[in-house]
């Protein structure tokens, strides 16, 4: 182990008291430009990057207003981030819902995005108690993105093997999975 100073924190450390999660506002356009459309922050999301505030503001819109669960990952109140749990209504998949997240690049490798898994996976069972599991579905090449999931107390269930078909082609991804009656612990 290292000698290190701790007198001063690292460039780089967050006090993450100043962290919180909330619903997105409308609000939010400027700092959700801020990151979303960056082409790092989009690799591994949905959407394609470098959109335009007009299609910022209609994916802004739809979060707020569509979407059951989703917050937006503060730091001192500017949004930074987002989260997102997504349940399954058919038959009997009640019982279990996905996670999501994704966080702005100029904080990545802060602890941000483990603190923000953290505190969704401890509130998501205690405000859906029909809820069992808490699934993650991670891209094999979002290594810092597994290890997030790991940190928290999810378990890597296997790969699953040309999983999405995701911008032009097939991808193999990473189960993972936390269950309601698991201690969630952050290192």
């Amino acid at each position: 182990m290292a000698d290190t100073d701790n007198s001063s924190p690292p460039e780089t450390a967050v006090d993450f008291r100043r962290i919180s999660l909330r619903p997105f506002d409308v609000a939010d356009i400027d700092d959700y430009m801020a990151w979303a459309p960056s082409e790092g922050v989009s690799r591994f999301c949905s959407w394609e990057p470098n959109f335009s505030r007009e299609e910022g503001m209609k994916r802004l819109k739809s979060m707020i207003f569509y979407h059951p669960w989703i917050r937006s990952i503060c730091l001192d109140g500017k949004s930074i981030g987002e989260i997102s749990v997504k349940g399954f209504s058919g038959g009997g998949d009640r019982h279990r819902a996905e996670m999501g997240y994704v966080i702005g690049s100029d904080y990545w490798g802060r602890g941000i995005a483990t603190l923000a898994v953290g505190l969704v996976a401890e509130a998501i069972f205690w405000e859906w108690p029909h809820l069992e599991r808490l699934e993650a579905v991670v891209d094999v090449e979002n290594v810092a993105s597994q290890r997030v999931l790991e940190k928290v107390g999810f378990v890597r269930e296997g790969v699953l093997r040309k999983f999405y078909y995701f911008k032009g082609k097939s991808r193999d991804m990473v189960m993972y999975s936390l269950l309601s009656d698991h201690h969630v612990s952050q290192d």
